[in-house]
């Protein structure tokens, strides 16, 4: 998470309690604009119309909104407080800059590991860091993108004794791999992939949460694919519909049927 948006509801609410709603009319208090409005205020500035007019860019057409929301009753108690905020915002920022300088840094051998992982939806560069950080970005060291899974914990369990199969339940896992993975599974099934369209086939028999499981598991063979130094080939998203079209049929007829229309399908002629 950000700075900016973990501390927005500690900022938000001394604003609130001094009476300024410019959360309601700024999308982001920390932007340019309102940042600039913020400092005036700790700094002083209690004349609504001035500080209305720091407003910047698409701002500018809210000006008349603007002086509304900075009407209150804003002390010093409360620019006391604001400015405390602010100061750990911008500390946590310089924070994160420095940490992102030095994970560029210790990225660079791993410049075409990067790359190719990018290629995967819902891989972004944050996520493809983590996956070379976990993993070393060694592929060779897992014999099957199975064996990789299974590391990771992200397949089912198998407990058997006496020949009875118990808990399915995942094993543990490195929980760094585990958070990456998860957002990353997330914006994968919203893409018009074939990770998405797997997600929207498993959905309705397993649940949101198991499917996005699977698609984790999807995502690490794709991951394991580095041991061939290539990317991610996209099966796309109308991969299960042809190749299995009769049940693509069978899935539009019962839909139809749940709103009382019946279907008749008939194959379009060829051009002549």
């Amino acid at each position: 998470m950000s700075p900016d948006r973990a501390a927005d509801p500690r900022l938000e609410k001394e604003l609130e309690d001094a009476g300024i709603k410019l959360s309601t009319v700024a999308t982001d208090i920390l932007g340019v604009s309102g940042r600039a409005m913020l400092d005036a205020l700790i700094d002083g500035e209690r004349d609504v119309h001035a500080l209305a007019q720091m407003a910047k860019a698409r701002m500018r057409p809210k000006i008349p909104e603007l002086v509304e929301a900075l009407t209150g009753n804003f002390g010093e108690h409360h620019a006391f407080l604001c400015r405390l905020h602010l100061e750990r915002i911008d500390q946590l920022k310089t924070t994160i800059a420095e940490l992102s300088v030095r994970i560029e840094e210790e990225m660079r051998p791993f410049a075409r590991q990067l790359e190719l992982l990018q290629t995967i939806p819902g891989v972004g560069s944050a996520v493809a860091e983590v996956l070379i950080a976990e993993t070393g970005a060694d592929m060779a060291r897992f014999a099957t993108a199975g064996h990789l899974a299974s590391w990771a914990g992200i397949c089912p369990g198998h407990h058997e004794s006496a020949g009875k199969h118990k808990s399915g339940r995942r094993r543990h896992g490195s929980r760094w791999l585990g958070a990456a993975l998860g957002p990353a599974a997330m914006a994968a099934s919203r893409t018009r992939t074939y990770l998405g369209a797997r997600y929207m086939r498993l959905m309705p028999r397993l649940g949101k949460k198991k499917a996005l499981v699977a698609l984790e598991h999807s995502l690490l063979t794709a991951v394991w694919m580095l041991t061939q130094d290539t990317g991610f080939h996209d099966l796309g998203g109308d991969y299960y519909t042809k190749h299995d079209p009769e049940r693509a049929l069978r899935r539009i007829t019962r839909q139809a049927n749940a709103l009382g229309l019946t279907v008749r399908f008939e194959p379009i002629e060829a051009a002549a």
